[in-house]
């Protein structure tokens, strides 16, 4: 049996249309500026389309469908917010599913702003400690999660945090779990 070294088979971004683009784009330069291969994995193939708050960013390449997408082929998933995007994937069963095997699996779960909606849906959040845009801490509390106001929280394998401003410390932490 053949196992992995930590971040060889890289980081699934999972977004759709309206993300927020700089929660994708500072992340994913910090992990490519460490040697970590990302993918952006969406519901559609072709193009997403980013925002930069509530005026239109750039498009970026989808790499994977979700219907093609493996989670064993990934180490770790990253879910950047977007009120837009947070809110279509929150309610897609594929997006469900994607997030739930990358939680069985004990593979990092790293989340920004409206992304932590995925995981309320998804039923994954009871029980854990998260930060994420302020407006989401009573949708975490009814779903079971401690919510924190702080700019990253840390529990296990889990990162979170609120927003933009928050980059560095997000990435920065994100970036330890999967170095170890």
């Amino acid at each position: 049996m053949s196992t992995s070294t930590p971040s060889s088979r890289g980081v699934a971004i999972l977004v759709t249309d309206g993300f927020e683009q700089v929660e994708l784009t500072g992340p994913r330069d910090a992990l490519k500026a460490a040697g970590i291969t990302t993918r952006i994995v969406a519901p559609k193939a072709g193009q997403v389309q980013g925002f930069r708050h509530d005026a239109k960013g750039d498009a970026l390449p989808v790499d994977l469908t979700l219907k093609d997408a493996r989670p064993d082929d990934f180490d770790a998933v990253l879910l950047p917010g977007g009120v837009i995007n947070s809110d279509a994937l929150r309610t897609d069963a594929d997006a469900q599913a994607f997030v739930q095997a990358i939680d069985r699996a004990g593979k990092p779960v790293a989340v920004i702003c409206h992304g932590a909606w995925l995981l309320i849906d998804a039923g994954l959040v009871k029980g854990k400690t998260l930060t994420s845009w302020p407006s989401l801490a009573t949708d975490l509390r009814n779903a079971g999660a401690e919510w924190v106001d702080q700019e990253v929280q840390v529990q296990g394998r889990w990162v979170s945090s609120r927003k933009p401003d928050d980059l560095p410390a997000f990435q920065k932490a994100l970036l330890q779990q999967l170095q170890g």
